[in-house]
């Protein structure tokens, strides 16, 4: 039989083996960001910043990149306001119509990402509102409320129900409960909604690309566009940007503190 230090061994084997495995397109994309030759060349040859300082000197990629963020940053504020007052009527008022609302804003997150982009340009089309930028800040913040909807449930499901008894006794209004007591329980999972959408946002493509087309192009559509022409190394630039936004947004919910709590895990 396997002694405890071999399966530890074998597990840890394993795991790095798979962790290098889904890293390795990551490192062969950052790499070649610093190639100094206009070819995918892995490992790089003669290590450059020169892709870098043309994707910063080009105002159609960094007004791409700039939307990107814009429409992200919109889209979370906006999906992670609808979320919270349904999250909160469930959780306090247990509210059949915010139950209804809360089914409804998870039927966008489980459909085909081509259907429900079919529809917003169906639906853009129809109310004659085309080509804008608050087209695909709306898009994203109906397909993506589903996250916080779910994070800020688990939020609210983890305040201390004796807390709120014990504030209403004392003659605490509704609201001075919500920000007294469930409010500073909540927010972390409130914050990592915002970062979850983000990141979500900004990489999302075929919504961006059928709602807003190259009129308002975002990053990835400007990648997927310029790939037509060839490959160059400033699409990498694009995606270490990409990257570097995302493990960010990661430290972020990771610093916020617990993390295995803050995604729904018990105990």
């Amino acid at each position: 039989m396997m002694t405890d230090k071999a399966a530890w061994l074998a597990r840890f084997v394993f795991l790095t083996l798979v962790a290098i495995f889904l890293a390795m397109p990551l490192i062969v994309v950052s790499s070649v960001s610093f190639n100094d030759t206009a070819q995918m060349v892995f490992p790089p040859q003669g290590l450059s910043l020169r892709w870098y300082e043309e994707f910063f000197n080009d105002p159609t990629w960094v007004g791409a990149f700039e939307r990107s963020v814009i429409i992200a940053l919109s889209a979370s504020v906006l999906s992670t306001s609808l979320a919270l007052p349904i999250a909160y009527a469930q959780w306090k008022h247990r509210s059949k119509v915010a139950d209804a609302l809360a089914a409804l804003g998870g039927l966008p997150f489980i459909l085909p990402p081509v259907v429900i982009a079919i529809v917003f340009l169906l639906f853009w089309g129809i109310v004659q509102h085309v080509g804008r930028i608050e087209n695909i800040i709306v898009s994203h913040a109906i397909t993506f409320v589903a996250m916080p909807l779910v994070m800020i449930t688990l939020g609210f499901a983890s305040v201390e129900q004796t807390l709120v008894e014990a504030a209403e006794t004392m003659g605490a209004r509704e609201d001075q409960v919500f920000r007294s007591i469930a409010l500073p329980i909540v927010l972390p999972f409130i914050i990592a909604s915002l970062i979850f959408v983000t990141i979500f946002s900004l990489n999302e493509y075929l919504i961006a690309y059928m709602v807003g087309g190259f009129a308002t192009q975002t990053l990835p559509v400007k990648i997927f566009s310029s790939m037509r022409t060839g490959f160059t190394p400033t699409m990498c630039v694009a995606a270490v940007l990409f990257l570097t936004l995302g493990l960010a947004g990661f430290l972020a919910i990771a610093r916020l503190g617990n993390l295995p709590k803050l995604m729904g895990a018990k105990g």
